[in-house]
This record gives structure tokens, C-alpha cells and sequence, in this order.
């Protein structure tokens, strides 16, 4: 008979020793467990300024389409979360949909590198890599950035358009002061003056704590009970740990660019009214007239829907489309059903443009 809370004795003695078995066999699985990493599409460097790399990455044929495209990612973590396993690539699919595909690397700064600005970010590294992929293909390149690099995407492509064909966005903040914002309503409290005076950079560990803090009880507690359920999946517990692996692989931050980013987008919320400087130039949304499409996830904690949406109505384009996917910030990358209509979609409206 079942007590009030559904359950009796017995239920509670057999969850008991079906745990007891699963940790003896996760105990004998993990010493078997291959040591895992992430970015397993051969790549090769085309381009290279100081620490900042171009990589090509290899497909098995060669591409039918002949643009390049460019993927300009966050500057916080590293940027092979398109690229984390084999069966969770938005690489190895847009290859296979026959797209030449390239990656900007921002390597690991250090204090060399404390005074490198959003000028630097964009008009020299993103402007270097786009100036080496048009003498390469002697044309003009498509860009994807992804979080904070669609946010970089964006003021390049209003300030250095006529390099572009067309530009997609994914996950991308563009109005960072919806009230949803988790991230947002802390960077708006921070003292990043005294912050980037006293730290010089942004130490990784300390962003890191910054996300996780945002839902505490899932990322610091919940998926660590949840790995005792495939502690005997060796698979399972490979993927649990690549993901790991990636999360916590992140570079400290040039001081800066950290602080002029917070400054100019969390505090100042300027692409809303054109209130962005990159060096002595003005950025204006109105001033991006390519081709967008801008793809957001549903669930997403980190660039919640409005966020991204908010770029409706404020670019100069008369081609604009929006799609949306269910998933969070990172799962648009790697669920199963992400990894079946992510690159399809960007793949058909870049076919679409391609003429």
C-alpha cells in the first residue's frame, strides 16, 4: 500500500539499490572513460594577427559554394561549441550543405593584451580576417555571429558593410535592458571602472561563477545529481563531460573591451538609440542594409527572446527574416533537433541570396 507521499517501503528499498548498482558500475566504467575534447572538424589556419587565428575548416568534399562564410563568435568562451562532437556540429552540417566555413579564434589573452579595445576587436581582427577572406576568394564574405559576436557582427556590418553579402545572427542581444534580463540587471550594477582598474582582465573563473549563479540550483546542483543517472552510459558520460570540459575552458577577458562592452551595451543599452562609439566611429542599426536573418532560441536565459527581437524595425535592411528555435542559449547549438533545422534554415536562406 502506497503512503501519502506515493511511495512505500519497498519502492524506497529498490531506487536504493538500483543507485548502489549504478555508482558500483560507474565506478568500474570510468577508468574507461577516453579522455574527451571539443572541435573535432580538422581546421586549418589561413590568417593569423598576434594570438587571433583564422581557421578554415576542412570538410570531406570540397565546397559547392564558393562565398565564404565566417563565424564570429562570443569573446568568453571558446568557439568550438559549434563544432563540440560529431553528431553536435553546426560545422560539419553547413559543410555538408557544401558552405566553405571559417572561424575566428580569439585565443587566451593575457596582460599583454589588457589594452585592447573594441576598435582593435572589430576594425582590426574581424576587419584582418574579412580583408584576408576577400583576397582569398575574391569576393564579398557572408557572416554568422553568435551571441556576443552577432552583437560585434552587427556594428561591423553597419560600419564596413560593402565587405558583406549577408549577415546572420544567432542568439543575439540587441535590446539588453529587457526586464527578463538576468545578466543584465547585474552588469548594470557593476562598478566596471573600478572593477577593470583593480583586476586589469576579467579573470574567466570569475565569469564563469557570474553565469552559474544565475540559476544556481540547476548549473551548480541539478545536473550533478543528474549525472549519477548515466554514471554507467559511457557515451552519455563522454558528452556530460566534453560539455564540461568546453564550459569551463574559458579565457579571462581583455580589460578594455570588457569594459567599454559593458559600458556601451549593458549600462547604456546604445544600439537602442545609436549611443555606440567603436574608436571615433558611430554605429547605427539603421546603417545595416544587407540581408539579416536573426535566429533566437526560445528558452534562453542568457539573451531572452525580446532581447533579440528588438532588432525588428531598427535595421536600414528591407530584407529581414526571423526564426526561432526551441532550446536554450547553448542547446540551439547541440540539441537533435537544433542540429536538424538550425543549418537547413540558415543554409536555404543563404541559398536563397546566393545569386
Amino acid at each position: 500500500m502506497k503512503g501519502p507521499l506515493g511511495f512505500n517501503a519497498d519502492d524506497l528499498m529498490q531506487e536504493t539499490l538500483a543507485m548502489q548498482r549504478k555508482l558500483m558500475e560507474g565506478l568500474q566504467l570510468l577508468p574507461s572513460v577516453d579522455d574527451v575534447d571539443y572541435g573535432v572538424t580538422a581546421r586549418e589556419a589561413v590568417w593569423s594577427d598576434g594570438k587571433v587565428v583564422l581557421y578554415r575548416f576542412v570538410g570531406d568534399t570540397p565546397p559547392v559554394h564558393k562565398r565564404p562564410l565566417l563565424i564570429v563568435y562570443a569573446l568568453v568562451n571558446r568557439p568550438y561549441m559549434v563544432d563540440l562532437q560529431t553528431d553536435r556540429s553546426l560545422v560539419q552540417k553547413l559543410l555538408a550543405l557544401g558552405h566553405d566555413v571559417y572561424v575566428l579564434d580569439w585565443g587566451y589573452p593575457d596582460r599583454s593584451e589588457r589594452y585592447l579595445t573594441l576598435e582593435d576587436y572589430l576594425l582590426r581582427y574581424i576587419d584582418g580576417a574579412v580583408d584576408a577572406l576577400l583576397a582569398r576568394a575574391g569576393m564579398t564574405v557572408d557572416m554568422l555571429g553568435i551571441c556576443q559576436g552577432g552583437v560585434f557582427a552587427l556594428c561591423y556590418a553597419a560600419l564596413r558593410q560593402r565587405k558583406l553579402a549577408n549577415l546572420v545572427t544567432m542568439v543575439t542581444p540587441v535590446d539588453f535592458h529587457t526586464p527578463d534580463n538576468m545578466l543584465s540587471h547585474w552588469a548594470q550594477q557593476v562598478d566596471v571602472d573600478l572593477l577593470v582598474d583593480t583586476l586589469g582582465n576579467i579573470p574567466a573563473d570569475l565569469m564563469n561563477t557570474s553565469y552559474l549563479m544565475l540559476k544556481p540550483f540547476r548549473l551548480n546542483v541539478q545536473k550533478y545529481v543528474g549525472l549519477l543517472d548515466i554514471l554507467d552510459d559511457k557515451a552519455a558520460l563522454e558528452d556530460f563531460l566534453r560539455m564540461e570540459k568546453w564550459i569551463f575552458d574559458s579565457p579571462d577577458l581583455a580589460g578594455e573591451a570588457f569594459r567599454d562592452f559593458i559600458k556601451q551595451f549593458y549600462q547604456g543599452n546604445g544600439l537602442m538609440h545609436d549611443g555606440v562609439r567603436i574608436g571615433t566611429e558611430p554605429v547605427a542599426l539603421s546603417q545595416v542594409t544587407l540581408p539579416v536573418l536573426n535566429i533566437y532560441a526560445e528558452q534562453d536565459h542568457l539573451v531572452p527572446p525580446d532581447a533579440s527581437r528588438a532588432m525588428r524595425g531598427r535595421l536600414g535592411s528591407t530584407d529581414y527574416t526571423e526564426s526561432s528555435f526551441r532550446g536554450g542559449h547553448i542547446g540551439i547549438y547541440v540539441s537533435g533537433r537544433a542540429q536538424r533545422e538550425v543549418p537547413t534554415t540558415i543554409h536555404e536562406w543563404l541559398q536563397a541570396r546566393s545569386g
